[in-house]
């Protein structure tokens, strides 16, 4: 099992910049990538950006360019740097960790971006 608890989320003004992170804990043996997905009301969940464990990262084009994501060596610390946020960019922002055949989630954490 493996637990995940978000935290850096709040309101903030167009062009502004937020710092998410996620904490993991339990067994992180065989984590295989580490993903930031976000949730906009009456929208479905969508991955905004993941990092494998050999680094290599992959970003929504939402967010190519605007947000980076980082991890430590041992995967506990998960970030995404977000940078001129838009209004758009509003929704509940859930980390992701997958390990061989399971998927784990945190609760979320809401980003809510005013213009």
């Amino acid at each position: 099992q493996v637990q995940l608890v978000e935290s850096g989320g709040g309101s903030v003004q167009a062009g502004g910049s937020l710092t998410l992170s996620c904490a993991a804990s339990g067994n992180m043996f065989s984590i295989t990538a580490m993903a930031w997905y976000r949730q906009a009301p009456g929208m479905q969940r969508e991955l905004v950006a993941s990092i494998t464990s050999g680094g290599t990262t992959n970003y929504a084009d939402s967010a190519k360019g605007r947000f980076i994501i980082s991890t430590d060596s041992t995967k506990s610390l998960t970030y995404l740097l977000m940078n001129s946020l838009k209004p758009e960019d509003t929704a509940v922002y859930f980390c992701h960790a997958r390990q061989s055949a399971m998927n784990y989630w945190g609760e979320g954490t809401l980003v809510t971006v005013s213009s």
